[in-house]
């Protein structure tokens, strides 16, 4: 009789225990369930926008500091920014350094709550978060959908499930003589951090490195390119917005554009504890000497020189998902891609079979606007450059190149748009 009633003890224990557990996951889920909220998008990027088209697009304004926007596909202005000054960069960080105190104190539910509401946004407003990068860098929306809104959604899904078991503590061994010692790693949030991105992903590398220096407690400086500077406000706001509907200070993330000359300042300044640079080898050279100067750590992320090899062995089977893989590896963001393919290595016996293949498809690409376009006009595959300032040099390298025995099969020259002569 005892035993029996000690079962039933057991039973009802495991049965309360369960039910406390369940009702602890109902209200964590509830806890960190995403909040909607509204970010007012460009009117640019509504059907029928027509910009009055520059006759010569530039970023520089004559006689002015303002950043001249226009999308690169068509030459339309977008409108003008107004650089950032190293007082503005002052205030910025100041506000960032001030709103990250009370911001280091929040738990990482809160973080993540943060995360899933901007999440949340990202998918149920992806075609205009993809207009918006379009509109601005002058890629498809396949590239915008592929390289901005996927890569975004998984970051932030990845760091939704595993940010915090990445940023626990860690044990470290010791050694015979130091066995009485506990060695431990404790992560802790560094301050205010700064990220200084490139043009080729307007949302993606901008609102990448907002995720990881909020999950980790800290403040940000965003400087985005100012090729893309019109878009940049829009898509800091996303974020900022997602703050303010979880009950957070918008402080915490600072959207800076500025001319070369004034980033220095906020690269070398003393209250910025770690940097993360996104663009070119001669860029990266500026900025880590920059940063030098108040001995801030900084993380780079270059361009490449990225093959394809292919190999004799390649069966007729998987032949034309290759030569699919090749081209979109190589014309995906008009090749302005950091992960692009700018080499094919092809070995004999494939070699003429895939120059016979690709060759009409590459003629056959259809550049434009993919934002400009009637349901009528034909599809495009290729979007813009995101400026036509380094084509006389692109086509002196094909002409030296053929020059030294090279056989040009298509293109050779700077495309001129019938729609679009002012796009790049």
């Amino acid at each position: 009789m005892e035993r029996l009633e000690d079962f039933n003890l057991l039973v009802l224990g495991a049965i309360g225990t369960a039910t406390l557990f369940c009702l602890y996951l109902l209200l964590k889920k509830d806890y960190e369930a995403p909040v909607s909220y509204n970010v007012t998008p460009p009117t640019q990027i509504q059907p029928g926008w027509q910009g009055g088209i520059l006759e010569e697009p530039t970023l520089k304004v004559a006689g002015s500091s303002a950043i001249q926007c226009y999308a690169p596909a068509t030459g339309a202005a977008l409108g003008r920014v107004n650089p950032s000054t190293p007082d503005g960069i002052d205030r910025a960080i100041a506000k960032a350094k001030e709103a990250q105190v009370e911001w280091a104190k929040t738990t990482f539910a809160q973080r993540r709550k943060v995360l899933q509401t901007m999440l949340k946004f990202v998918l149920e407003n992806q075609e205009t978060i993809a207009r918006v990068a379009c509109l601005d860098s002058g890629k498809t929306m396949v590239d915008a959908s592929l390289g901005e809104i996927l890569v975004t959604a998984e970051k932030l899904k990845w760091t939704i499930d595993h940010g915090e078991e990445a940023l626990k503590p860690e044990r470290r061994p010791t050694n015979f003589l130091m066995m009485y010692k506990w060695n431990e790693v404790i992560w802790q949030p560094l301050g205010v951090v700064a990220a200084c991105v490139s043009w080729n992903y307007p949302f993606h590398n901008l609102i990448s490195p907002i995720i990881a220096a909020l999950f980790s407690g800290n403040a940000i400086i965003v400087k985005g390119s100012e090729a893309t500077a019109w878009s940049s406000g829009y898509f800091s706001s996303i974020a900022t917005s997602a703050l303010v509907a979880c009950g957070h200070s918008p402080d915490l993330v600072q959207s800076v554009v500025c001319w070369p000359n004034v980033a220095n300042h906020l690269t070398s300044h003393p209250d910025i504890a770690h940097i993360t640079f996104i663009g070119s080898r001669p860029v990266a050279h500026h900025v880590c000497a920059s940063a030098a100067k108040a001995l801030i750590p900084v993380c780079v992320e270059l361009g490449g020189k990225d093959p394809a090899i292919i190999l004799d062995d390649l069966s007729a089977s998987n032949f034309k998902r290759v030569a699919s893989i090749l081209m979109r590896g190589t014309f995906q963001s008009a090749g302005q891609n950091c992960i692009g393919l700018e080499r094919v290595i092809a070995l004999p016996t494939v070699y003429q079979k895939l120059i016979d293949h690709l060759t009409p498809l590459i003629r056959a690409l259809r550049p434009g606007s993919i934002l400009n376009t009637s349901p009528s006009d034909p599809p495009i595959d290729v979007g813009a450059s995101i400026s036509s300032a380094n084509f006389t040099n692109l086509e002196f390298l094909i002409q030296d190149a053929v020059s030294h025995g090279a056989r040009l099969l298509a293109g050779g020259k700077r495309y001129a748009h019938p729609d679009f002569p002012q796009g790049s």
